[in-house]
């Protein structure tokens, strides 16, 4: 067995992650998860490969994702007591924006990895802040009710606009290892939050030697079913790496070439790519919890 010991959610594609101690996991990942994102005004996705300010945007969303706010990490947030109104949102100086989602506006194109979905605009109040904030025009869009994304894998599932399955799982044991491994080079250890995941997971408290199998790195590559909580998850694929692991998320700027460097030397899949961590998709929906056990009901062979 292991544990869930940290859950993250990411209600706006490529901005920073909300911590959890609990959530319900829906047919599409954690609850809001990716369901917002911030595009050109031609439609085309926004991500921190070409725009790593994104990581300095803090999103907070209610349970029930009618409200949106929209923090500034580099500047602090606060309403400093002078809240102007203006559209459906509500600007607190400058730092922060709390938004009433629409799901009724017009929907509009938007492009994700060159598939065209379908997205809901929040408005002008939404454009005006996140184009002052990352410096380029951009406007937010929502994901609509009716989305039907299907995603690929060994196990087929669904996601908002995540870059692929729903969920990301990481254990700690594989970033122990690439410290490890970084050292060797002279290079300092990562924050977790370079990976982006949604569930990270660690060995059970006083597991006996020889069945704490979470204490291995790149376990969680094996893992094909397992249940977590009250749900069901089924691997998809490994997680292929990208520049984003190169944005210091706490600066929203690059920070050098690690941990791509260190991992392409030891963690290149048979497919080609960069990988480090594993996806899932959602076999049966349910709540979530830090502290709930990881129970694996099948096991594969590794692809990496």
């Amino acid at each position: 067995m292991a544990t869930v010991v940290d859950l993250f959610t990411y209600p706006v594609k490529g901005c920073a992650g909300t911590p959890l101690d609990s959530t319900h996991l829906t047919p599409a990942g954690l609850a809001h998860d990716r369901s917002f994102m911030v595009v050109s005004t031609d439609g085309v996705y926004r991500t921190q490969r070409r725009d790593p300010r994104l990581a300095l945007v803090r999103p907070t969303i209610s349970a029930d994702g009618g409200r949106l706010t929209l923090a500034s990490a580099e500047r602090g947030s606060g309403d400093g007591g002078d809240g102007v109104h203006g559209g459906d949102g509500v600007r607190g100086g400058e730092d922060e924006l709390h938004l009433d989602v629409t799901t009724s506006a017009p929907r509009r194109d938007v492009d994700l990895f060159g598939a065209t979905f379908q997205g809901i605009d929040q408005g002008e109040e939404a454009a005006a802040w996140l184009s002052d904030f990352l410096g380029v025009p951009s406007r937010l869009v929502r994901v609509p009710p009716e989305h039907d994304r299907k995603t690929d894998g060994l196990t087929p599932g669904t996601s908002g606009y995540a870059d692929s399955s729903a969920v990301h799982l990481l254990s700690r044991a594989s970033l122990t290892h690439l410290h490890a491994r970084m050292a060797e080079r002279g290079a300092p250890p990562l924050a977790m939050d370079r990976f982006r995941p949604n569930i990270v997971i660690d060995s059970r408290p006083g597991e006996r030697p020889g069945e704490d199998w979470a204490a291995a790195p790149h376990a969680e590559d094996r893992i094909r079913r397992m249940t977590i909580g009250a749900a069901d998850l089924g691997y998809t694929k490994l997680a292929v790496r990208c520049a984003v692991t190169l944005v210091d998320q706490e600066a929203g700027a690059r920070g050098g070439p690690e941990p791509l460097r260190t991992l392409a030397g030891y963690r290149r899949a048979a497919g080609g790519g960069v990988v480090f961590g594993a996806k899932f998709s959602v076999v049966r929906p349910g709540k979530l919890s830090v502290g709930d056990e990881v129970a694996v009901e099948e096991w594969g062979d590794a692809e990496a």
